[in-house]
């Protein structure tokens, strides 16, 4: 077709917009074409866990640890380092493994909105001052059995649990 016939400019600009949309889509992690794997962190000072708030998407809102996507070319433990310095400014050592969760979210329509496959690990404080991103409102070190007045991401007091029962057994 002629480049100035109007048919091929209308499916040129609707291409434009599919593309568009799918790299936002990219972008936002949602609509995803397959699960996410991210990582987060127990990160304990003494008896108390750090616990942060969501300032945005997804999760917004919500008590959670520190965390995120793991990155092509990386380990789950160079992962939980980097998540955990760029979101709260803190360097820890990732000791082991403390459970998984699965997050697995619907739109209204039913289509999968969010898949995230979610590797907690316990963590040990090793320096920093707590200096939040954007992704995050506030950060507490609380007792765990604090954490049952707060609105949590599900299981968190579980994983906090195992993750603490992790670092006594090592």
């Amino acid at each position: 077709m002629p480049i100035g016939d109007e048919r091929y400019n209308a499916w040129a600009i609707l291409a434009r917009r599919v593309l568009s949309l799918a790299r936002k889509r990219a972008e936002t992690r949602t609509y995803p074409t397959r699960p996410y794997l991210a990582v987060s962190a127990a990160i304990f000072r003494d008896s108390r866990v750090l616990v942060v708030r969501r300032a945005r998407p997804p999760a917004h809102g919500l008590y959670t640890l520190p965390g995120g996507v793991v990155e092509i070319g990386e380990s789950l433990e160079q992962a939980v380092i980097r998540e955990v310095r760029e979101e709260t400014g803190l360097i820890v050592e990732p000791v082991a493994l403390a459970g998984y969760r699965q997050v697995i979210a619907r739109d209204a329509g039913g289509q999968i909105e969010r898949h995230f496959v979610i590797l907690p690990f316990a963590a040990r404080l090793i320096s920093g001052k707590i200096k939040l991103n954007e992704e995050l409102a506030e950060a507490y070190w609380l007792e765990p059995s604090e954490l049952a007045g707060l609105k949590t991401t599900d299981g968190l007091a579980e994983i906090v649990g195992a993750a603490r029962e992790r670092l006594r057994t090592l």
